[in-house]
Formats: C-alpha cells, structure tokens, sequence
C-alpha cells in the first residue's frame, strides 16, 4: 500500500536527519490557484515529495498552495522538474532561505486546508486576483524611505518584533486576520497615501492587497517575494538592507540574520536577544524571546512558575494537565510578546 502520511516517531526523524551526510536546500513556495480535486492532488504530491526524501509542511486547498520546506541538494532539480510538469505549479516562483543549515525540517507534512491563508472573511468577501502592484527589491528599496508612503508590516506582532523595515508600522497583532481588519481600520483616513506591504514570503500582502484595495485604498503596492527575496537581492547588489535585524521564518530555525542586528529584547531580563523559544513547559509552550543567561536561569521556562512545574515527577505534571489545576501561562501571557511583560 502506498504511504501517504509519516508514520514515524518525533524523535526517530530528528535522530535520521542528524545521521545525514548530504546537504540540504530550504525553500519556499506559494500559488493561488484553483485546485480540483484537492485530495487527489494532495496524495500525489505527498507521494512524490516522500520519494525524494522532502521534509517541511505544506497546505493545500482548493484556493491552492503553500509550502515551507526543505531537499536534499542532489534531489533539487529533480523537484523543480516535478513541479514543472504539473499544470497548477508550473514556472513557480521559489524563493530560497537567507541562511540554510539544513536543519530547517524534521517531518514531511502535507495537509488539507479550508485555506492556505486564513483572513476570516467570507470567499465572496472580495476579489482576492485583484491585487496590488507587485514591486522588486530595489523598487520597494528605493520607495521604503519616501515620508509620504505608508511601510506595513504584515506579519504578525511577534514576527517584526525582531526585525523590520525602517519606519515601517508593525501592528500589534498575533493573527493575519485581526492584523487586516487593524490596518484597514486605522488607515481608513488615509486612503490616497501610497502604500507599501511587506511579509515573509508574500502570500499575506497578496490577500492584504487585494482586501486594501476592495475597501478603498487607492495605490496598494506590495513587496515581491517577501523579506527573504528582498534580503538576497539587497545583498546581491552590494546595497545597505532597510529591513533592521531577523526574519522570523516558520521552522526549527526559528528566525534568519539580515543585517546581523538585534533589535530585540530578552522578554525576562531585557537584554539584547532576538531568539524565539518555546516555553519548555508541556502545558504552557508560550513563544516567546529569551537570551542564554535566562534560558539557564530558567531551565528555558518562561517563568518561575513553569519552571517549578517542569521538575515535578511526570506522572504529576499529566495529572494536572488533565486535571486543569495547572493551566499553563498561555491563560496570562500569550499575546503579550513586548518586553517584560512576563513576570518571574
């Protein structure tokens, strides 16, 4: 029988990667695109990746693709010919990791979804092909510094916590969806200012864009290929980044150097740290920043609390998960990502 979801262990996939000799390529990918059906192509595609040995996470759904994920070097071509041959992913733009350890994946998932970007609205909300104009690394480079434009950052709050554009506004959201209905909010008065998206990869500014320009912005640009295209083509041309310190990316690497800054801070001591963890505690997992100091202090637990949890017998620390005696801090910190706001 043909396999089509990992069957192994956590810790037997972290155990084979180590074991590997050969290099690995981190990249990523994205398509709106209709995709009828999703679950035959959904199989398919886990077939082919399994057989070339691909690890990261992908969504697929009827609205089309999104892939975070990683290959074995040697199997590069062979992926790229495959996703050549296919009509949904022909001539797919591929954007490469900024810093590539090839340990950026374990596992390979590939998952079914409502959507490969949830927004919270309706699918006849608004025309989400009518996008806006789509600009070059040096195009929004040259534009970023323009005081009559409006820069937003449309990651989440944790994401640009530790890296940015200069001037840019960075929303204080932990959902895209609350972050679009924010920024279309509190730029409502300015719809005839230029403006300037940016995010990861580019899937969120496709959406974003296009939701701007439903509900009346008039000139709605967005960043081509996200930060991670920016970062190599600014370091290509010999250019000073705008983008100030580390891309968060959605992986084991956690984030990737831009500029080498930290921007940041340690949310337990509030000393320069750009390193997202999480909380080490099972029943709490809270992500959030901490320097080496403070992961030693705390055992990297989140607080004093979470720490004093983890050294119970674990047969106790289940009993009270399930008993809801102990909740975890999620319940007191999640989404309060600024610094010092956990308490210890």
């Amino acid at each position: 029988m043909t396999l089509l979801h990992n069957r192994e262990s956590k810790e037997v996939l972290k155990q084979q990667l180590a074991n590997e000799t050969f290099a690995r390529t981190t990249l990523s990918f994205y398509r709106y695109v209709i995709i009828e059906p999703t679950n035959e192509f959904r199989d398919q595609l886990y077939i082919k990746l399994n057989e070339i040995n691909c690890l990261g996470r992908i969504y697929v759904a009827r609205e089309g693709i999104n892939a975070q994920m990683s290959v074995p070097t040697h199997n590069l071509q062979e992926l790229l010919s495959y996703l050549n041959s296919t009509d949904y992913l022909a001539n797919m733009p591929i954007k490469y990791a900024i810093e590539d350890d090839g340990k950026s994946f374990y596992k390979l998932i590939v998952r079914l979804r409502n959507r490969i970007l949830a927004d919270g609205l309706d699918d006849d909300a608004y025309d989400v092909t009518n996008v806006g104009k789509h600009l070059s690394a040096t195009e929004f480079h040259g534009l970023a510094s323009d005081k009559n434009t409006l820069v937003i950052d449309m990651r989440n709050q944790y994401e640009s916590e530790i890296g940015h554009f200069e001037n840019a506004v960075c929303p204080e959201a932990d959902t895209f969806r609350d972050e679009i209905q924010i920024v279309a909010n509190d730029f409502k008065d300015q719809k005839d200012k230029k403006v300037l998206l940016y995010c990861t990869g580019g899937i969120r500014c496709e959406k974003a864009s296009a939701y701007l320009k439903h509900v009346g912005f008039e000139d709605v640009n967005q960043l081509h290929g996200g930060v991670i295209e920016y970062a190599q083509q600014i370091k290509h041309l010999g250019l000073k980044s705008k983008f100030k310190g580390s891309n968060f990316v959605f992986d084991n690497r956690m984030s990737e150097k831009v500029d080498n800054q930290i921007v940041s801070n340690c949310h337990q001591c509030d000393s320069p740290a750009d390193t997202h963890v999480n909380c080490a505690n099972d029943a709490c997992h809270l992500l959030f920043i901490q320097c080496k100091e403070c992961g030693t202090k705390y055992d990297n637990c989140c607080s004093d609390e979470c720490k004093d949890y983890i050294q119970l017998p674990l047969e106790t620390q289940k009993t009270l998960r399930k008993s809801r005696v102990f909740n975890g801090t999620n319940n007191g910190y999640k989404g309060l990502r600024k610094k010092l706001t956990l308490t210890h």
